[in-house]
């Protein structure tokens, strides 16, 4: 394949070529599915796949509903502080992007001037993942799911190079877990207090029908004596 003669014996460069040289053997318009999907099609899937799992989390209730809610809003909390700590990275490294160095590379976007090293995509996707894993392991292996398919499309579309993506991974699991502890440990009071608003409780445990407490006169109920149901007859 072109390239890869130039490419030595990096083999961050040679899979870098062979995953974009995979750009030139489809039809135009799947490159074009996969740029946009890449670029902002899996972040708001994330999105979409927080707010399900949200959704979930307040039907089912239960006495750790607020727990449940707190380890789920550290998700989002977790992929913007790695993308914050991700800056001074990327300042220091200043790796160009790969077809500033490389030819021949199929760039599916434009309009990437700033460094390549690490990758802010694989690294929000990863860290909201391992977030939401955290709070739900069925939502999480799926955002999972979406983290790899992030990475893959960014050297797919030849912005990125793949140690890019894994360092990305790598900086997004280590915010994610590291400061889960401080996290919920701030969180969960504060969801807590939100549960015992009497308007904000909703966004913590659905409102459920208060059927079950309502006492209808005259009707027999479980917790009255027998003598009382004999009495009642």
């Amino acid at each position: 394949m072109a390239g890869l003669a130039e490419s030595g014996s990096n083999p961050d460069v040679d899979l870098l070529y062979d995953i974009n040289g995979l750009a030139k053997d489809v039809p135009h318009w799947f490159d074009r599915v996969v740029g946009f999907t890449g670029e902002y099609g899996l972040l708001l899937a994330m999105v979409l796949l927080v707010l399900g799992c949200w959704w979930s989390v307040r039907r089912r209730g239960g006495a750790d509903a607020a727990s449940s809610v707190a380890a789920l809003v550290w998700a989002p909390l977790a992929a913007g502080i790695a993308v914050l700590v991700n800056v001074p990275i990327r300042g220091f490294v200043e790796r160009p992007r790969p077809f500033v160095d490389h030819q021949g590379l199929d760039v599916l976007v434009g309009g990437k001037t700033d460094f390549s090293f690490v990758s802010d995509h694989a690294t929000l996707t990863m860290a909201a993942a391992v977030g939401l894993f955290v709070a739900h392991r069925r939502f999480g292996l799926v955002g999972l799911g979406l983290a790899l398919l992030e990475g893959f499309c960014r050297v797919f579309m030849g912005v990125h190079y793949p140690t890019d993506v894994i360092g990305g991974f790598a900086l997004g699991t280590a915010v994610a877990l590291l400061l889960s502890p401080p996290a919920m440990a701030l969180l969960t009071p504060l969801m807590k207090a939100v549960e015992g608003s009497p308007r904000a409780g909703w966004l913590i445990r659905a409102c459920r029908a208060h059927t079950a407490q309502t006492v209808i006169p005259g009707a027999r109920t479980a917790e009255q004596p027998a003598e009382e149901r004999d009495l009642a007859a």
